[in-house]
């Protein structure tokens, strides 16, 4: 019976190893990640825009200029769905248009 026991646990620990197994969490982590792109920024709303960007990436002024005169570009990279969801909420609320992908 203590032999027994002992194989069981490795038979326990065989399943998991196999490829297919581990390949499928990974990309059900793709789908949780998102890439928040900024693609329009009208010029009248520019300075609000600038403004919220800057809070969200950290950058500095300048820095946070370039980006948003870069549009169509990405502002924030991997993010999760709530806070893909909050910045496209606070971009879009002052008046730019932004795309999750």
């Amino acid at each position: 019976a203590a032999a027994a026991a002992a194989g069981a646990p490795m038979r326990m620990m065989r399943p998991p190893p196999p490829g297919p197994a581990g390949e499928d969490p990974p990309a059900e982590e793709e789908k949780t990640e998102f890439d928040v792109m900024l693609t329009e920024v009208p010029a009248d709303k520019k300075i609000a825009v600038l403004k919220v960007v800057r809070t969200i990436t950290g950058l500095g002024l300048k820095e946070a200029k370039s980006l948003v005169e870069s549009a169509p570009v990405a502002i924030k990279e991997g993010t999760g769905k709530d806070d893909a969801d909050s910045i496209k909420k606070q971009v879009e609320e002052v008046g730019a248009k932004v795309e999750l992908k």
